[in-house]
C-alpha cells in the first residue's frame, strides 16, 4: 500500500469519528459511519491508567470503547492533527481539547497514535498519552469535590 491511501483512509476515519462525535456518539450516533474504515477484528491498545484503559478489539469492542469514553468525556475536540504514513503504518499527532463530564474541568493534550493497517482498514491503534496521570485526575472526582457538589444540588 502507498502512502497516499493510508492517508486517505485515516483522514476519513477521523472526520467520520468527528461527525460520530458532534451526533453525539454512542447511543446517539450510529457505529455504521465509523465501521468501514476499520478491520472486522480492529484492536485498539488504550494506556490501563486511563478511565477507559484496556485492549478493546472488533467493532463490537470499539462500540464499547466509544461509550466508555463518552461517559467519561463531555467534549472532546481535535484541535488539529498532522499524519505521517509509510506504507501499511501511521503515526498521527493530535492536540485534543476535552471537559470531564464527572468534574467539567478542561483539559489540552497531545496524543500520538501508531496505526497499522491491512487492506485499507485500520487493523490495530495504539494511543500514546503524555500524561495519563493528569487525564485521570482531571476526569474523576476527589472526594472533596463530590461532597461539594453534593452539598450545591442539596443532597
Amino acid at each position: 500500500m502507498s502512502d497516499q491511501p493510508t492517508l486517505d483512509v485515516l483522514t476519513g476515519m477521523y472526520a467520520a469519528e468527528a461527525r460520530y462525535l458532534a451526533a453525539g456518539g454512542p447511543g446517539n450516533a450510529s457505529f455504521d459511519i465509523l465501521a468501514p474504515y476499520f478491520a472486522d477484528d480492529v484492536v485498539l491498545h488504550q494506556a490501563d491508567a486511563l478511565p477507559y484503559g484496556g485492549i478493546w478489539r472488533g467493532h463490537a469492542g470499539l462500540e464499547r470503547f466509544f461509550t466508555a469514553m463518552s461517559a467519561v468525556w463531555e467534549v472532546f475536540d481535535f484541535l488539529d492533527q498532522q499524519f505521517l504514513a509509510t506504507g501499511s503504518t501511521a503515526v498521527v499527532h493530535t492536540r485534543i481539547q476535552a471537559r470531564a463530564r464527572a468534574t467539567g474541568r478542561e483539559l489540552r493534550f497531545p496524543i500520538l497514535q501508531t496505526l497499522r493497517l491491512e487492506d485499507a482498514r485500520i487493523a490495530e491503534i495504539r494511543p500514546f498519552y503524555w500524561d495519563t496521570h493528569t487525564i485521570a485526575d482531571v476526569t474523576r472526582l476527589h472526594p472533596s469535590e463530590s461532597d461539594e457538589r453534593s452539598s450545591a444540588s442539596g443532597k
